[in-house]
């Protein structure tokens, strides 16, 4: 059991995944447009594309009374949508259980403070774990798929949990919204990428679309090969 994965990017001509400096205030619209055509019931994110939108710096120590159960927490199985947040450590301090009008699902490893736990639970936030000491994604979406009925899954975070994504072959469908500019600094990531160690093998696509979008973008769809 598990949902459609699509990888959805934006990047410049180059490759190039981080905005920052551009200046096309179109950018932002036109990704989110082309994201809500998929009609995923969850989006996925990193920790630091998270901890961006939670806009929260800490959360509160003291909360656990011992020692919390690992075991997955599910407040909302009936939710619209679910933000599902990729945060091995228990980093990301939300305010609610609400990111964006979904309901957020942390994905944790077994190494997050007992205080994390207790006060996720004490907002009434989901969370699922992934492993002891690292994520596997594998065990993650199979969770969501059965748990929560998640059928579609659009992965909207940097590029490392896209490449991780790939990487691992569950993605079935790559999405990229080319837009027109040349961003060539060479220390900004690609819009995929994973650590070599990690690295098992190109992930071959079939070309499913091509689409020209407003303000001389370029839509891309491929398909997985598998």
């Amino acid at each position: 059991m598990k949902p459609y994965i699509v990888v959805h990017m934006m990047s410049s001509l180059d490759g190039r995944s981080l905005t920052d400096g551009w200046h096309l205030d179109f950018a932002s619209d036109l990704y989110e447009t082309t994201a809500a055509s998929f009609e995923a019931n969850g989006w996925i994110c990193g920790r630091v594309t998270m901890q961006e939108i939670s806009h929260g710096t800490d959360y509160p120590k003291g909360l656990a009374k011992g020692t919390v159960p690992r075991k997955d927490h599910f407040v909302d199985r009936k939710a619209d949508q679910y933000a599902i947040s990729i945060d091995p450590q228990g980093r990301v301090a939300w305010k609610s259980n609400t990111a964006l009008k979904s309901h957020i699902v942390e994905v944790l490893t077994e190494a997050v403070p007992d205080d994390y736990l207790a006060y996720l639970q004490s907002i009434g936030v989901s969370y699922v774990f992934g492993g002891k000491t690292e994520i596997d994604l594998g065990h993650v979406v199979e969770t969501l798929a059965r748990e929560l009925g998640v059928k579609k899954l659009i992965v909207e975070g940097g590029s490392h949990v896209s490449g991780t994504f790939v990487n691992a072959g569950l993605v079935d469908e790559v999405s990229v919204l080319i837009l027109p500019l040349v961003d060539a600094r060479s220390e900004h990531p690609s819009s995929f990428e994973v650590a070599m160690d990690k690295w098992q093998a190109p992930a071959y696509l079939k070309l499913a679309s091509v689409e020209k979008t407003e303000h001389d973008g370029v839509w891309l769809r491929y398909t997985s090969k598998r």
